[in-house]
């Protein structure tokens, strides 16, 4: 790291053994599940376990599809949270740009009120949503849990907050003098301002979508499940078989390691930037 100065930052000894720390800290229980997925429950349960992979990966992986529809539970859980996660970075960018950037009456107030639903609990909601979607006849459909979804007031106060510091206000006065209308100007100017924070916000998002399970539980059954209502039926009987849940676990993370390292360029320059302008 090189200082204003012309001086370069070293980090001591003790610095750096505190980040090997931390990665092996964070990195061990993804470890640990791939090592318990290619174990028998019986290897799991010896004292001291063996901190080793074992042999039996393709082996539980099979056992997951005989007693999951993991199949459909994954494709499932990519429409819902890819859908959510475009529908929730385009919304929240609009909103959030409208919020930072745009005059309008009651612009405060409406934020206050977004920002105040984050208070509110989201299991308060359930009943009357749940009442909503069996009169539309949604039960048992991915759009029921898909549209409820579509938009966060954290979303729409987190990319308010990016575009107040990332997009200068003289940028779009110069827009609007060349004739540009707020739609040109969105598509245009602060759609690509906004990308790193529109890569951290879909990856947040993606992240909450996949790993949903208390909506899903209730509006989907396990015909038609998503990958969290999938993983509840491994393992089944009198001695649950860990091994077989590790494995289905395994599974349903690979695709978030997926789109990590898909955004994960964007995520540190948007997270870079906002140090910057800090």
């Amino acid at each position: 790291m090189t200082t204003r100065a012309g001086r370069t930052l070293h980090g001591g000894k003790v610095a750096y053994a505190i980040l090997i720390l931390a990665v092996l800290v964070s990195a061990f229980p993804f470890y640990w599940t791939i090592v318990a997925a290619s174990r028998s429950n019986a290897d799991l349960a010896q004292v001291p376990p063996s901190l080793l992979p074992g042999p039996n990966l393709i082996r539980n992986i099979e056992a997951v599809m005989e007693e999951a529809d993991i199949g459909t539970a994954l494709v499932n859980s990519l429409i819902v949270s890819g859908s959510i996660t475009v529908g929730t970075v385009l919304c929240c960018t609009l909103a959030g740009f409208a919020f930072a950037k745009l005059r309008f009456r009651g612009r405060g107030a409406l934020l206050a009120v977004t920002v105040g639903t984050m208070m509110i609990p989201p299991q308060l909601g359930v009943i009357p949503l749940f009442m909503v979607i069996a009169e539309l006849s949604w039960v048992n459909q991915l759009q029921s849990v898909i549209l409820p979804g579509l938009v966060s007031a954290f979303g729409v106060f987190f990319m308010r907050q990016f575009l107040v510091q990332a997009l200068p206000d003289e940028l779009i006065e110069a827009a609007r003098v060349d004739g540009a209308s707020t739609a040109r100007i969105f598509w245009s100017i602060v759609v690509p301002i906004a990308r790193p924070g529109m890569a951290v916000l879909g990856l947040l998002t993606f992240m909450a979508a996949w790993n949903d399970f208390f909506w899903p539980i209730v509006a989907l059954s396990s015909q038609n499940p998503t990958v969290q209502v999938a993983l509840r039926q491994l393992g089944g009987g009198y001695v649950h078989d860990q091994s077989v849940i590790m494995a289905g676990t395994l599974l349903g993370t690979l695709p978030v390691l997926l789109v990590f390292g898909l955004l994960g360029r964007q995520i540190v320059g948007g997270i870079m930037q906002g140090a910057v302008k800090g």
